[in-house]
């Protein structure tokens, strides 16, 4: 079934003012180009950890040599670090204010293999593992140039698959994510690849000012939990010219953990644009989301073959308030789910029937969410949109969208009108109305 409908004149004021981020764009080039000027400021002193007995043969473990490179240069004021063509094996290592991380080309970075490299600390507030490469309450750190990172994951990722839920935060067998930034501001990502982390590869947590440009985020298709990008309760970021082929979520934006005690920030003033994602989970809003998520523009993506598209995911035990939402000029070939917003997670759908429950402050609460000029085709199923009886999803506009798959896009206890809204369904209905579904397409 076929449902190709025009949309009625009064949502024109509505995508109007949701749509509104001009603001944050100039944020997000002036963030660019006062973290450029960092950068400058900071690389009149280079630090070459060869100079300090760094063999760079892959082998020799060259983590005393790097970290007395980059404290000699902070201890300068600040500057270069440069790994120059070689492979560093190394523990974790830590930057600091007024870094810059320079791997140039032909550079890795690897991760030692020996798992007792990695100290146990406490990280996101649960217990965890040192990433391979942190910086904690640090300005003006940038990691730029052509070389590599390289988590060496797959002895973790092992270990993972035997274990109940050990994607789920908080669970007693953690394993290290690759680059933590951690209440840090002025942080600046250009150029390199990143790949192969245990867990979670990139993540700024309570950071602000983060600028994340013209990357590589690489995963086999199936190690579990390696997320490309996570802004986790991180404010000002900007993400543009991310390739991502992992296997899990390719961004996540994350806000507070399962059954948070509280006290969790937002992240707020995210910008993602001009991306490719491959294999992965596609773009998430959660599902860990307990301090909330507001203003969010994504535009300009091209999906192809990722299990979803566009997700915004909790459920009653990990939610908050998610709103201004804007994604825009989004295409997606062979994703599985290209449109799902979910109270339900790990589920898209209810599993039958669902009696309210009282509101907590985890309940989440979704409202006030663009899709503007989207289409995807190969789908197994065009999309959910389904909140909870006592939390319904609230004021959803869908414009010049262009779905089609085996099935239609089903909307429960949900509040959505459409301009120009076309969806294919090879099988059932184009529009599958659930419980508290209300549908306005002219």
């Amino acid at each position: 079934m076929i449902w190709d409908a025009p949309i009625p004149p009064e949502v024109h004021g509505t995508m109007h003012r949701k749509s509104s981020f001009s603001r944050t764009s100039l944020v997000s080039l002036i963030s660019i180009f006062i973290a450029g000027s960092a950068a400058t400021l900071h690389a009149a002193h280079t630090c070459n950890p060869r100079d300090l007995g760094a063999k760079a043969d892959g082998v020799t473990k060259d983590t005393a040599a790097i970290q007395e490179s980059i404290d000699a240069c902070a201890a300068k004021g600040g500057g270069t670090v440069q790994l120059t063509a070689g492979t560093y094996l190394s523990a974790p290592i830590v930057l600091k204010s007024n870094i810059t991380l320079q791997l140039g080309k032909g550079a890795t970075l690897l991760g030692s293999p020996d798992h007792a490299d990695y100290p146990e600390i406490t990280e996101f507030r649960l217990p965890g593992i040192q990433a391979l490469v942190s910086a904690t309450n640090a300005e003006n750190v940038s990691i730029t140039g052509e070389g590599t990172i390289d988590g060496n994951g797959e002895s973790w990722w092992q270990m993972a698959r035997t274990i109940r839920d050990a994607g789920v935060m908080g669970n007693p067998h953690p394993r290290p994510r690759l680059i933590v930034f951690d209440h840090c501001k002025h942080v600046r990502i250009e150029g390199v690849t990143i790949q192969n982390s245990p867990m979670w590869q990139v993540v700024p947590y309570y950071s602000d000012d983060v600028v994340i440009h013209n990357i590589r985020v690489l995963a086999p298709q199936h190690s579990p939990n390696t997320d490309a990008v996570d802004p986790f309760s991180s404010s000002n970021v900007h993400i543009d010219h991310l390739y991502a082929d992992v296997g899990d979520d390719d961004i996540a934006i994350k806000s507070g953990a399962i059954n948070s005690p509280g006290g969790d920030d937002p992240s707020r003033d995210v910008t993602i644009t001009d991306c490719t994602f491959l294999h992965g989970h596609g773009l998430s809003i959660g599902s860990e989301i307990a301090g909330g998520a507001r203003n969010i523009l994504a535009e300009r993506i091209h999906f192809d073959g990722t299990d979803n598209g566009i997700r915004v995911k909790a459920n009653r035990d990990r939610g908050n308030d998610v709103s201004n939402l804007v994604f825009r000029d989004i295409d997606m070939k062979d994703v599985k789910y290209p449109l799902v917003i979910s109270e339900y997670y790990p589920h898209i759908l209810p599993e039958g029937a669902v009696e309210p429950a009282p509101v907590t402050r985890l309940t989440p609460h979704f409202h006030d969410i663009v899709f503007q000029n989207v289409t995807a085709t190969g789908a197994t199923m065009a999309g959910a949109i389904v909140g909870l009886p006592e939390a319904p999803v609230t004021g959803i506009v869908l414009k010049n969208l262009n779905l089609s798959g085996e099935k239609g896009l089903s909307i429960g206890y949900a509040t959505v009108t459409g301009l120009d809204v076309k969806i294919e369904a090879a099988q059932g209905d184009a529009i599958i109305k659930m419980a508290g579904a209300t549908v306005t397409f002219k």
